[in-house]
């Protein structure tokens, strides 16, 4: 591909983001280009592994270890209601707003979900209650850390039955079931983000998505946003009908979708986007648990060109780079369009960003229905106790700022 640069069974289901590719359109070569993804990236994905795990517990806060979500009511902001559930009780800071969220996924043979279904519990897709006590959870490693490879087999079995013969799991991550959450941790509104895989049928999940919206009269709370598929012939008037039904946002994942954000092949979706007043969220950095061959998608030097190139679009680097979280903030410093979404970070690693940005396009969001929304709320409550401005900042008046600015790019 160009680029501004230079113009057994277990397998099967560890491999799922790349079977689901090799069903898209035009999916890239197997083999990196030259420089795109190095032994030296490897080594740094390594010692950040090793480095987060020696340093968890002996930052500003000290050890922030808990038995599942529900042991977040240790917490002085939680507490659990009559039920069991994990609620929010602080009342100091204004309703959040996520700007990461998704809905149960079903594409290709797997049958569709039932949006509107309420259930008594929601299952998160690495699911910390799943069992009482639930699962060690420790706030100060990247989040994914705190789940075995028997977790992580699940996940990717679930993700199979997402596009094959359903999930159980999946099934509960309603708008119903999003909706209740939202109110007991205080968060007022969440982006729902799609994602477009480039699948042959099954596809649509913005189309579902904004209709579930719409049929739950939930466009308040749940904002809307898209996907489109960067090698889709029709990815434009896509996002010009989509602009039109009210998304706010774009959903790009380089390591799913499989391209290079800075491939010169996928520009006319950044053009779009500024003609439309879209703000881009894209997912940025390695999340150490996805097929290596994606690896090499979405390392943060690839944003560069696009941030240099589209001042005008506001860009969020979703999970402020994962696991490359140094090269992510370095682009945020750098980039008035760079926007750092926060969710996944551990609370030390987040208090070093607090502190160099000053809380500045630092954004709330919480991959759900990957894991409770409680989870980086308290990362974020750890984090500003003391300082209101940067708490609210964080949790509210940037995605405000976020939203507003995009929509004042619109040329339409």
């Amino acid at each position: 591909m160009r680029t501004l640069t230079t113009f057994s069974r277990r397998q099967f289901l560890t491999g799922t983001a790349a079977s689901a590719a090799g069903l898209a359109l035009g999916a890239c070569s197997s083999s990196p280009e030259p420089g795109r993804y190095t032994e030296a990236d490897i080594a740094r994905l390594a010692e950040q592994r090793k480095t987060e795990l020696a340093r968890s517990g002996k930052g500003p806060f000290g050890p922030q270890k808990f038995r599942g979500y529900r042991g977040l009511s240790e917490l002085p902001w939680f507490e659990l209601d009559s039920l069991g559930q994990l609620v929010c009780v602080a009342d100091d800071f204004p309703p959040a707003i996520d700007i990461h969220c998704h809905f149960g996924m079903s594409m290709l043979l797997a049958p569709e979900i039932d949006l509107m279904r309420r259930t008594e519990r929601v299952q998160h897709l690495l699911d910390c209650d799943a069992e009482d006590p639930g699962c060690e959870l420790d706030l100060d490693v990247y989040i994914n850390g705190n789940f075995t490879e028997d977790d992580l087999w699940e996940l990717r079995k679930g993700a199979v039955g997402q596009a094959l013969w359903g999930s159980a799991a999946a099934a509960t991550q309603t708008v119903p079931n999003l909706l209740a959450e939202m109110k007991a941790t205080r968060v007022g509104e969440a982006v729902i983000l799609p994602i477009a895989f480039g699948l042959p049928f099954g596809d649509d999940l913005t189309e579902r998505w904004m209709a579930a919206i719409d049929q739950a009269e939930a466009g308040t709370q749940l904002l809307k946003a898209a996907s489109v598929h960067p090698r889709d012939p029709g990815r434009i008037e896509k996002l010009d009908r989509y602009a039109a039904a009210g998304a706010r946002a774009i959903k790009l994942h380089p390591t799913m979708q499989r391209f290079y954000p800075d491939d010169v092949d996928v520009m006319d979706i950044y053009e779009a986007c500024e003609r439309l007043g879209l703000a881009v969220i894209f997912h940025a950095g390695r999340a150490g648990i996805e097929p290596e061959s994606t690896h090499r998608f979405a390392m943060p030097r690839h944003f560069e060109g696009v941030l240099s190139a589209f001042p005008r679009v506001n860009f969020v680097l979703g999970h402020s780079g994962a696991r490359d979280a140094a090269s992510a903030l370095d682009l945020g410093l750098r980039y008035e369009n760079a926007w750092l979404g926060i969710h996944g970070q551990g609370v030390t690693t987040l208090h070093e960003m607090l502190e160099a940005t000053g809380g500045e396009r630092m954004l709330f969001g919480t991959d759900w229905p990957f894991y409770h929304l409680a989870a980086t709320m308290a990362k974020v409550l750890i984090i500003t106790e003391g300082r209101p401005e940067r708490r609210e900042a964080i949790l509210r008046r940037n995605a405000e700022r976020l939203l507003a600015l995009s929509a004042s790019t619109s040329s339409a």
